[in-house]
C-alpha cells in the first residue's frame, strides 16, 4: 500500500488538521473507503504506529483513511466544535475529491476505538444515508447519554459539558436516540461491536447490546479476552477489516 500524510485547513473547524491516508496497490479505482479513529488521548497516526493495519489493508481493495479527530467524541460539540460535520460532511467531501474514493453510501464504512468507537457508531447512525456499516471496539459508547462523565475516567466535567452539554440524553449525543432515528430512517448501516471481558467499558457495551436488541436493530456483538489496550485492537481490527469488507461487498 501507498500512505499519505496530509495537512490541510478545515473550514468547519477552522484550524489546520492532519490525517494519514493508506492507498491501494491493487484493484481497480475508485476505491471504497474505511474512516478508522483513533481514542481520546492519540492523534491521526496512532493506528500505524500501535497497530500493523498498514499490513492487515493488503489483503483489501479499499482506502483507509486515519483522521485527527482531537478529543471531540466526533460529535457537534455543545460548545466547542462541529466535529460531525466535520467528519461527514467536509473532510468525507475531501476525500473524494482529492482521492481515488468511491462517492456511494455502499463504498463507505466507519470504525474506531473508545471514543472512536463512540465516534464510529455517531456519525454511522446519525448519518445513515452516507455509511454501509459501523465498527466500535471498546467504546465509549455511553457517553452521550450521561449527565456527567463515568467515575474515574479521564474526563472532566467541565470538558464534558462542554462536549455534551448538561443534559445530552436524548440528543444526537446520545447512541440509543440515534439507533431510533436511524430505524425510522429505513436503511440501518451494518453494525459491530467488540470489547475486552477485563475492560472498564464492559458494562456500557453490554448494555448499549441489551438496547439495540429492545430496538429490534440487527448487529453484532461479541465478547472476548482483553482489556483496554493495543494488544486487543490489534487483533480486532482484522475482524473490522473483514465485516467491512462484507458490508461494502469486497
Amino acid at each position: 500500500m501507498s500512505l499519505c500524510e496530509v495537512h490541510w485547513k478545515s473550514t468547519v473547524l477552522g484550524q489546520h488538521v492532519s490525517m494519514n491516508v493508506l492507498l491501494p496497490d491493487t484493484g481497480t479505482p475508485p476505491f471504497p473507503t474505511l474512516y478508522l479513529l483513533h481514542g481520546l488521548s492519540d492523534d491521526h497516526s496512532i493506528w500505524l504506529r500501535r497497530t500493523r493495519i498498514e499490513v492487515y489493508a493488503l489483503s483489501y481493495p479499499m482506502i483507509v483513511v486515519m483522521p485527527q479527530g482531537f478529543r471531540g467524541f466526533y460529535t457537534n460539540n455543545d460548545a466547542g466544535p462541529a466535529y460531525a460535520t466535520y467528519m461527514a460532511e467536509e473532510l468525507r467531501t475531501y476525500i473524494e475529491r482529492n482521492f481515488p474514493a468511491r462517492a456511494k453510501r455502499e463504498s463507505r464504512c466507519v470504525g474506531g476505538l473508545s471514543m472512536g468507537g463512540y465516534g464510529a457508531l455517531r456519525l454511522a447512525l446519525g448519518y445513515p444515508h452516507l455509511f454501509a456499516s459501523a465498527t466500535s471496539h471498546s467504546g465509549a459508547i455511553r457517553s452521550g447519554e450521561r449527565m456527567a462523565p463515568r467515575e474515574g475516567g479521564p474526563l472532566s466535567l467541565a470538558e464534558f459539558h462542554r462536549i455534551f452539554g448538561q443534559n445530552p440524553s436524548g440528543s444526537d449525543h446520545d447512541l440509543a436516540a440515534l439507533a431510533r432515528k436511524a430505524k425510522a430512517f429505513g436503511n440501518l448501516p451494518r453494525l459491530r461491536i467488540d470489547c475486552g471481558v477485563d475492560d472498564v467499558l464492559i458494562e456500557d457495551n453490554r448494555r448499549f447490546h441489551v438496547e439495540l436488541e429492545q430496538l429490534g436493530i440487527p448487529h453484532e456483538y461479541e465478547e472476548f479476552a482483553g482489556g483496554h489496550n493495543w494488544d486487543y485492537w490489534d487483533v480486532h481490527v482484522r475482524d473490522a477489516l473483514q465485516f467491512h469488507a462484507r458490508a461494502m461487498g469486497i
